[in-house]
């Protein structure tokens, strides 16, 4: 694939053991060479409704601890893989999106979908509308937030968003706006994605409303490369303008690479191969990472890349030399 972006690469993580060791992840995250800290937005701790997703449960509130990152550290950019737009008013959303943005002078990442885990709804009293209505709703705030950025009078009249006789202040540091990343796993947000998105993060089509089997189905190889297909029918010239994004949910440095790929492909009832070749998966040695990782750059266009630290398994450190090695080229 032509015009190949440098690779980017970011840590994901929502739970910690203490304020301190919070602190030195950050820390290490910027020190390490990661070009983002990213928080997810889900509200629920451990408990029957959580559990019934099989979602691990997510301690910090995404935007004070985007906030708190963001004032720790100088390099780094940090945000929110992704915000569920139903969670908030919209003006107060887009308000703390270009508030965080304004006092970092620039360093905001915004990222935002359609909200997914159907438990999580039901357990907060908000109704879980059917995909359409809640992929117009996030599609017209994605239109909002961008308008809200410019520092100009607002005058939208949606059939959710309502703003009028007030400016979107403060205006955004970055112009035209914070990086804007749309994730999803659907044809309809993935070709919206590819419209307005300036990063497109590529995700598991959750239909089912929980993690397990389906979803993981949803993000093999052919399926990956049919989403991307999606994405480039709908931003067509741009196409070569949009990062690709994936979360390596699976990412484990090994040198027994096989039997741990067959370990989790029978958990999940598919073959070693499907776990080898999944866009999710990250599986062996430090070497064959890095060399894997150029292959599906070359293959999908994908350069940008999370990967998941759960307070516990060390991510930050255990993943670094692939930073090293490949960030910025």
């Amino acid at each position: 694939m032509s015009d190949k972006k440098p690779f980017r690469f970011s840590l994901q993580s929502f739970n910690t053991t203490s304020p301190k060791s919070w602190r030195s992840l950050i820390d290490k995250t910027e020190a390490l060479g990661y070009s983002t800290f990213f928080l997810a937005d889900h509200v629920l701790s451990a408990g029957p409704a959580m559990d019934s997703t099989y979602h691990p449960p997510q301690m910090l509130a995404a935007v004070p601890a985007i906030a708190m990152a963001l004032q720790q550290t100088t390099t780094l950019r940090v945000g929110c893989r992704v915000f569920c737009n139903d969670y908030r008013n919209p003006v107060v959303l887009a308000k703390e999106a270009a508030t965080m943005d304004y006092l970092s002078e620039g360093r905001l990442e915004f990222g935002i979908g359609a909200g997914w885990i159907k438990a999580e709804y039901d357990a907060i009293g908000l109704p879980f509308d059917e995909f359409p209505q809640r992929f117009s709703r996030c599609a017209e705030f994605v239109h909002a937030y961008k308008a809200f950025m410019t520092g100009e009078p607002l005058s939208i009249k949606g059939d959710f968003i309502n703003w009028s006789g007030f400016s979107g202040i403060p205006a955004s540091a970055q112009r035209p706006h914070p990086p804007l990343m749309i994730g999803g796993g659907s044809k309809k947000i993935l070709g919206f994605a590819g419209r307005e998105a300036d990063i497109v993060s590529l995700n598991f089509n959750n239909r089912a409303g929980m993690l397990g089997p389906d979803g993981m189905n949803s993000g093999l190889a052919a399926a990956t490369a049919q989403k991307i297909q999606w994405v480039r029918d709908g931003a067509g010239p741009r196409f070569g303008e949009l990062e690709l994004e994936i979360g390596a949910y699976n990412t484990i440095v090994t040198d027994h690479q096989l039997p741990t790929a067959t370990a989790i492909g029978e958990m999940l009832g598919m073959s070693a191969e499907d776990i080898l070749t999944h866009p999710h998966c990250l599986i062996g040695s430090i070497d064959y990472m890095c060399e894997e990782l150029e292959r599906r750059r070359e293959t999908y266009g994908i350069s940008y890349i999370a990967v998941l630290d759960d307070g516990e398994n060390n991510m930050v450190e255990t993943f670094a030399p692939v930073v090293k090695r490949l960030a910025g080229k």
